[in-house]
């Protein structure tokens, strides 16, 4: 199941970490390369359709099983933050998950919005705040 990626929708504790580590695995080696942002336009359309329709088939507005939301926001928050080494690529996953998981505003009011993009919109907001705090750091560290 695409919404669920490979099983990381079923880690029984935290699975938008372990979607997050997904997310993590597949875009930072794609974070130099041509492929970057049409992998990343395709996830985010997948994400859309598929977070929509397993939400629509289990009657729940944002199941715990879709974790394609978080892999589309972590490799927004890659794509738009500053490239670097794997402790860029931490920062960006932790900063990614706390801005995920407080949500601050306005991103609890993207989950209102319409089928899959109530799922998606507010992982992708998630992504901007995480990736202008990287750019942030890096600003205030060079």
């Amino acid at each position: 199941m695409a919404a669920g990626v490979l099983g990381a929708g079923r880690v029984p504790r935290a699975p938008g970490t372990a979607g997050s580590v997904a997310g993590l695995l597949l875009f930072a080696p794609l974070r130099s390369t041509p492929w970057l942002w049409p992998v990343l336009a395709a996830t985010v359309a997948l994400a859309v359709w598929a977070a929509g329709a397993v939400a629509a088939s289990l009657r729940r507005r944002d199941p715990q099983l879709v974790v394609i939301d978080e892999v589309a926001g972590m490799g927004l928050t890659l794509a738009l933050g500053p490239a670097g080494s794997w402790a860029w690529f931490a920062a960006a996953f932790a900063l990614f998950r706390l801005f995920d998981i407080l949500k601050p505003p306005p991103l609890r009011s993207l989950e209102r919005l319409p089928g899959g993009w109530g799922i998606v919109a507010d992982d992708l907001g998630a992504a901007l705040y995480a990736a202008a705090a990287l750019r942030l750091t890096a600003a205030l560290l060079a």
